[in-house]
């Protein structure tokens, strides 16, 4: 069985272009319930769709996993029986009409655009490593990147172009699946990365890949590396190193500890694009998004505009009420 799910991830990955992680993640729920079955004397290619409705359901349920983690569980078991019958392994296919369970929509959390500000003050820019956070934070603020992209990314990646007179930084990012897409970057962005990139302390630095490339966001220490080997791959942050990094200058602004993670960035730099009413379809591609759907959540966080239309518009803002005189008076001293 360990063969055979083996197979299937590296279909996973390499056919269908699914990300490592989504590949671990399925993996590691087809492996429990291999060892389900295996416990009771079955193989994988022996259960019954009521096999696989009773652990996706009650089982999974007794162990603590939630209905919303269950929907990728589903997904797994699906995609695997389906990729089984495919190949000759089963005749037919016992998931085909197993059911997702219901889970209700939850809304991202985004950054508050004033905690973002108070972020992007945080570091010191009179020191290397300050410039570079500087730099990291409004690629994250202003380009949404996902932390995985950002952290795979090269000097190559960035690319200097002209516009009408005016110079652009466009970003090639790989996120999910290793799916590849241009990014155009704010000024902001631009003058960052610009200062970092030109600061004295990184050309003493060895960030050179075996393609020829270079690291773009570099570590200035590691304990786990020989200092001989501290060059190239070595050199690139990790994840955890820039996510306790934002919870650092983050707490030290005051910023709710729920805003201080990368994703609360990405999601307040989908709501500013709708709330500037950018077109679905352009929002989707600036956000690397392959379902609709998901940009269509950040609609549901664009509230500023309508508050500012319904606060002018609403038949309540129009007439004499009973609490009209408070109202003008709390305006008058916020």
């Amino acid at each position: 069985m360990t063969e055979l799910i083996d197979d299937y991830l590296d279909y996973l990955r390499h056919n269908q272009g699914r990300s490592p992680a989504t590949a671990i993640k399925y993996g590691g729920y087809l492996r429990r319930l291999a060892g389900w079955i295996q416990e009771a004397g079955g193989h994988l290619l022996t259960l019954s769709s009521d096999d696989l409705e009773q652990f996706t359901g009650l089982v999974m349920h007794k162990e603590g996993l939630s209905p919303r983690s269950r929907r990728a569980l589903v997904a797994a078991v699906r995609g695997f029986y389906s990729w089984a019958r495919s190949r000759g392994h089963i005749r037919q296919d016992p998931a085909a009409g197993l059911p997702y369970p219901r889970a209700g929509l939850k809304l991202p959390t985004p950054m508050q655009l004033r905690h973002a500000e108070k972020l992007l003050m945080q570091p010191d820019i009179s020191t290397f490593t300050g410039v570079r956070d500087a730099a990291i934070l409004s690629v994250l603020i202003g380009c949404g990147l996902r932390i995985g992209g950002l952290c795979a990314l090269n000097e190559g990646d960035l690319i200097f172009t002209d516009v009408d007179g005016v110079e652009w930084m466009i970003i090639r990012t790989r996120e999910k699946g290793d799916r590849e897409r241009l990014l155009p970057a704010p000024h902001e962005t631009r003058l960052l990365v610009r200062a970092y990139l030109g600061h004295q302390e990184l050309e003493h630095i060895d960030r050179h890949l075996e393609n020829g490339d270079q690291v773009l966001f570099v570590s200035t220490r590691n304990r786990t590396v020989p200092e001989h080997q501290f060059r190239g791959e070595e050199r690139r942050l990790a994840q955890r190193t820039i996510r306790d990094m934002i919870v650092r200058y983050g707490e030290a602004a005051g910023i709710p500890r729920k805003e201080l993670h990368p994703h609360a960035m990405r999601h307040l730099y989908g709501t500013e694009l709708a709330e500037d009413d950018v077109d679905l379809l352009v929002r989707q591609t600036l956000m690397g998004h392959v379902d609709s759907n998901s940009t269509k959540i950040y609609t549901h966080l664009a509230m500023r505009k309508l508050t500012q239309h319904m606060g002018k518009a609403n038949p309540l803002s129009k007439v004499k009420t009973p609490v009209t005189d408070l109202l003008r008076h709390l305006q008058r001293d916020p």
